[in-house]
């Protein structure tokens, strides 16, 4: 081999291949090229495409860049016309568009009909275009007293508008949305510093919470064509509580201390005083309330209540399919459901039973809140822990039905209140015991776990299998005699 030829002729090293040197390469020679891997084409679509876009960002940039400057620069030209475009309703713009097209056509072929058209929805359309303006300088309040109600409950408002302005303001339309619907008032003419007040009920008859507000003035033509709405008031919401029934002490149930050790007993000597009691024989002397004991003519001694606190959960199930009254179990048809959903106003028959349960689990929250004990509320994507009987009522006010997971939710439970000493389970007749003992297996074992099962066609009943108890109730007002036997002590 020549000297030119080892020249040209690739050398490796570590692998690769080295181009030859220009100076030994000859003019026609071509550099051996490496056989790319079997990959290889993959990857070189790829990278072909990451260039293709990388051109396209560097192309676009610049000029989104600059329309983003001239439109900041521009923003006090074209956003004042953006505010007054979006006063034309469609059956504006569609007379707008009327009047130019006969404009066009009209001045195009000489017809004077579609000039005399074109001039007629031109002019309508200025003066309700004029109708518009102004400004209107006007006070409103509204508000919905009381603000937390129970279901059946009434709840009324009131907006009052006062004009402020120096000049007599015109009748106004003024709209307050209530839930899905939407209160309208056409108030008077005003002279200045003059108020008109107007009042309106908020129905109530399903658990929830109703948005009240905001107020708002609409100014335009009698035609339509023309809608300004101006904004007054912030949004107000309106609680509407579930039901509840008054229960008896739960008792004082499990109690834990900080050594983690527990026990049911009443204190004799700790913190909190509750009561007297006559005394027994070994009783500390030092406990005797000697002032009462005088009084009653017996000798009397103070019982203390426990510092130490008990805890307890409640878990209710939301999902109307675990219900007599769930979808698909009582026979109803699809547009039955519908129906009954699409009523605003009133509880729709699927979710009877799951506003009963809750009720139930609200019912025994605000019971052991009263008795001043430690009360975890979980009831769909709702929890609440430590709370005072308004924010559980709140948060119970809500839940939306649906389906959940049973042993996620006693999982999430768990992580809110590990000191449990109760927990009480609110679910329907569908669901299936292997859950409930999966969701209840997720406490410890010394805890005390109750099954309460929602079924209006059942009689109430109490049983005990499995380490549950199971309290079988067809109507909110079974619950009182249930837990007195069953779980109070």
């Amino acid at each position: 081999m020549t000297q030119q030829d080892q020249g040209a002729a690739p050398s490796r090293r570590g692998g690769r291949f080295r181009m030859p040197s220009r100076k030994g390469a000859s003019a026609g020679a071509v550099a051996p090229v490496a056989e790319a891997p079997a990959g290889a084409t993959g990857g070189r679509a790829r990278a072909v495409s990451g260039t293709t876009s990388r051109g396209i960002r560097q192309i676009t940039q610049p000029i989104t860049r600059s329309i983003e400057q001239v439109a900041g620069q521009t923003e006090g030209v074209w956003r004042p016309v953006a505010g007054i475009l979006r006063w034309i309703s469609p059956l504006g713009w569609t007379i707008l568009a009327l009047g130019v097209v006969c404009w066009v056509v009209g001045a195009r072929w000489g017809w004077t009909e579609l000039l005399m058209v074109a001039a007629a929805a031109l002019v309508l359309f200025l003066v309700c275009f004029v109708l518009a303006l102004g400004r209107t300088k006007v006070r409103i309040l509204a508000e919905v007293d009381p603000r937390r109600v129970v279901v059946g409950e009434p709840a009324t408002g009131r907006i009052l508008v006062t004009n402020e302005a120096r000049t007599p303001m015109l009748p106004i339309l003024v709209e307050l949305p209530v839930g899905l619907s939407a209160a309208r008032f056409v108030l008077p003419a005003l002279t200045p510093g003059n108020a008109h007040e107007e009042l309106f009920v908020v129905p109530t008859s399903r658990r929830g919470v109703i948005q009240v507000g905001p107020a708002t003035t609409v100014q335009g033509d009698p035609l339509g064509l023309m809608r300004r709405t101006l904004t007054w008031t912030e949004r107000t919401e309106l609680f509407v509580h579930p039901r509840t029934v008054a229960l008896e002490s739960l008792g004082a149930g499990l109690l834990r201390d900080l050594e983690g050790s527990t026990t049911e007993d009443v204190s004799m000597s700790d913190l909190a005083f509750h009561a007297l009691r006559e005394y027994q024989p070994g009783d500390d002397r030092r406990y005797i309330h000697w002032r009462s004991s005088a009084k009653a003519g017996r000798l009397l001694v103070r019982q203390f209540l426990d510092t130490r606190r008990s805890h307890v959960t409640v878990i209710v199930d939301p999902d109307p399919e675990q219900y007599r009254s769930g979808h698909g179990k009582t026979g109803r048809t699809d547009r039955d459901v519908e129906r009954d959903v699409m009523a605003a106003n009133a509880p729709t028959a699927i979710q009877a039973d799951v506003e009963t349960a809750i009720s139930v689990g609200s019912s025994i929250m605000v019971r052991v809140m009263l008795d001043e004990q430690d009360c975890t509320m979980v009831c769909g994507d709702q929890k609440v822990s430590r709370a005072v009987p308004q924010v559980g009522l709140d948060a119970m006010s809500r839940v939306d039905p649906g389906p959940v997971d049973l042993f996620a939710v006693s999982l999430d439970a768990t992580d809110l209140a590990p000191d449990t000493s109760t927990v009480f389970f609110v679910t329907g007749p569908h669901r299936p015991f292997i859950e409930l003992q999966r969701a209840a297996g997720q406490f410890p074992p010394e805890v005390t776990r109750v099954i309460i099962v929602v079924d209006p066609l059942a009689d109430h009943g109490l049983r005990r299998g499995g380490g549950l108890t199971i309290l079988t109730l067809s109507a909110l007002e079974d619950l009182r005699p249930l837990l007195f036997t069953g779980v109070a002590r």
